[in-house]
Parts: C-alpha cells; structure tokens; sequence
C-alpha cells in the first residue's frame, strides 16, 4: 500500500488580527508548528507515508518571515532525509508571481520537488514501493498562466499511480479568485486521483473516474473560517483509494447558538453561557429567538471573557417589550388582532406548561410581525 499525505491550506505566518497581541501571537505560534506536527506524523513507524504533498498556500504571504522560512525547510528536508518524497505546489495566497516570493528566493535549496512550471506539465515521477506514480501540476503564475487554457491535461502512458495537483477551484465561479478547473477537462484526463488545495473544508468526489479531495485547512484561521481538525491520507492499494482522517491536535473554535425564548433574564443568559467555559476554546455565542428581556451582548462578552481564550457575542434574536402587549392589542392591525387572540388563549389556559407554549408562540410571533415576515 502506497500512504500519501495530502496538505493545503495551511496558512503559516498567519496572525489573527481579532485577538488582541498576546493571544495572537499564541495562535501564531500554535500555527505555525501545524507543519511539523504533520511532518512528525508522516515519519512515525506506525503511520509512514511514502508521499507528502502540499497544494498551495504552506505560507499566508508569498513572503513570509525568514524564521519561519527556515524552519519550513528544516521540516521538509527532514522528510526528504527520511525517505520520504514531497512535493511543493504554490498557491493563491504564497503566490510564485512576485519576484520576491519565498519560492523564487528559496528555490535552489528547497527540499523535494517545488514546483514553478505556469502550465500543466510533469512535475515528478517516481517508484514507491516498486510501483510508478507521475505527479502532474503547475504554480499559477500572473502573465505567465492561461487560465482560458487549461483544457487538455497533461497524462503519460503507461501503468502505475497518476495524480493531478492543483490549487484552485472545480467549476470555477467567475468572482472566486482562484484558478478555474474544469470537472469535465480533468476526467478527459484519466488521473487516478485529484489533489486539490483552495477551499478550507474537506471534500470529495468523483471527477471521471478519479477521485478528487479538498483536504480542507486543519486549522482554523478565524470562527467563520473553521479548520477540519485532522489531516488527509491517502492510500493506495489494491486497485482501490481511500481516505484516512487521523486528528491532530489543535485549538477548538466553536459557535454556539442559544434560544433565548426559554431564558428568562440575563443572569439566566450568563448562567448558561458558563456551562460552556473552556479558557483553552475560541467560542461565538450566537443568540436567537424571542427574549422578553434587552441582551445587551457586549456587556455579555465583557463578563464571559476570563472564561475563554476568547469569546465573542453575536445578537440575532428579536426583543420583545412584554410591557407593551396590551397596547400591541389595542392596535387596528393584524399585530394588533393576533396579540388580542393569543392573550385570550392564554386567559383560557389549562395549567402552566400550556400557558407557556403559548407564551413562546406570541414572542415569536411579535418577532415575525418586527422582521416583516409572514406568519
């Protein structure tokens, strides 16, 4: 069995800019060992891979600090050290166009295959454990990279593993910045598997008879840019692909969202909000639903931030004055009339549980009527 380890998106040098110094430089820090986590797996007896392959954006910047260049280079000769073939394919984001990107600068001492060609071609052929395998990509680069003709894809003859490489997306949407791939060009092609790098969560699927993946960024950059939490590997053999998730370590982000109709003050909110206190996990509260009670989500935050590594508040929910019923009632309005019809029914309540039902029922309702939709 042939083990490849499929990177992308891995975004080292990347500093959140919604976390105060400190904290990000902790994150940064956290993130920018994600590659040598990797590599320390790859080389582990129990897991060996044979192939490790990075498809775009290893770097935020297509200048990254020197530091960080030098320790990349230290990691992925440790792989090369080890027997280990690894190939290099620039993205979008540590883009080879500018003459001074870190793939320019660094090329004649970058370990492994660093690929530079602007159009499909060749990158790597090898044999993996007496088997051929013909790795084919190109590095976009600006003037140099026609992108209206990327529709004959390079594949040589003969048996053995063929795989595409590439950072872009399938089905181009024209405002993606990104390099356009076509499914139906790619399956002409007959590649064995399609390794891809640009969107940040896994993927598969069938591309002719080729299995295509987004491994997806194992780390998260931000909480609406969520990482996967595990690498991708793939194996080969017996004629047949498939795909491993082993997890890595890394810092959890999460959103939660809490209905608020149920709670019934913003001591309740904190409360419940506490049961969630983690000072290692990035959280998004996301509110919702009808309370009878003002949020106040940034006095909120401030009181839960010493709880988290950080925590932000996002109010969506629809306050409703309960105060103001009888007056809502008294309108010349639909408003007016089912405010009138649902105090009625609660009059007429048999027991509590029922009364409450139908309390929810009119905040959600009056939340309906505020954001103009139709009940």
């Amino acid at each position: 069995m042939i083990r490849i380890l499929h990177l992308a998106d891995l975004h080292l040098g990347y500093r959140p800019a919604f976390l105060d110094d400190q904290r990000a430089a902790i994150r940064q820090k956290e993130r920018d060992q994600l590659l040598e986590k990797a590599v320390n797996y790859a080389l582990e007896p129990s897991t060996r891979i044979d192939l490790v392959l990075i498809v775009g954006d290893l770097f935020e910047t297509h200048r990254p600090e020197e530091k960080l260049t030098r320790s990349v280079i230290e990691q992925l000769g440790r792989l090369v050290s080890a027997g280990v073939f690894c190939v290099t394919i620039p993205g979008n984001h540590d883009e080879i166009s500018y003459h001074d990107s870190v793939y320019r600068i660094k090329k004649d001492e970058w370990p492994g295959v660093l690929v530079q060609n602007p159009m499909p071609e060749l990158v790597a052929a090898v044999e993996l454990k007496g088997i051929p395998l013909r790795i084919y990509s190109l590095a976009y680069t600006g003037g140099l990279t026609k992108v209206n003709s990327l529709q004959d894809f390079p594949r040589e003859p003969g048996e053995g593993i063929h795989i595409a490489a590439f950072h872009g997306t399938l089905d181009w949407d024209p405002g993606e910045r990104s390099l356009p791939l076509k499914s139906a060009d790619l399956a002409r092609a007959g590649y064995d598997y399609i390794a891809l790098g640009h969107l940040h969560q896994f993927q598969q699927q069938k591309v002719g008879a080729a299995l295509a993946v987004y491994p997806g960024a194992v780390e998260s950059k931000s909480l609406s840019d969520r990482g996967v939490g595990h690498l991708t590997v793939v194996n080969f053999g017996d004629s047949k692909i498939s795909i491993e998730k082993p997890e890595i370590a890394v810092r959890e982000h999460e959103q939660i969202k809490l209905e608020l109709s149920t709670i019934d003050s913003r001591e309740a909110l904190l409360e419940q909000c506490l049961q969630y206190r983690d000072p290692e996990k990035i959280v998004e509260f996301q509110l919702h639903g009808t309370p009878g009670f003002p949020v106040q989500a940034e006095e909120l935050a401030e009181k839960l931030e010493e709880s988290f590594f950080y925590v932000s508040v996002t109010d969506a929910s629809s306050y409703i004055d309960l105060t103001s019923l009888e007056k809502y009632a008294g309108e010349h309005t639909v408003r007016g009339e089912f405010v009138k019809r649902m105090l009625a029914k609660m009059a007429q309540a048999e027991g509590e549980r029922e009364k409450e039902v139908l309390r929810l029922a009119l905040l959600k309702g009056l939340a309906a009527f505020k954001r103009g939709e139709r009940l």
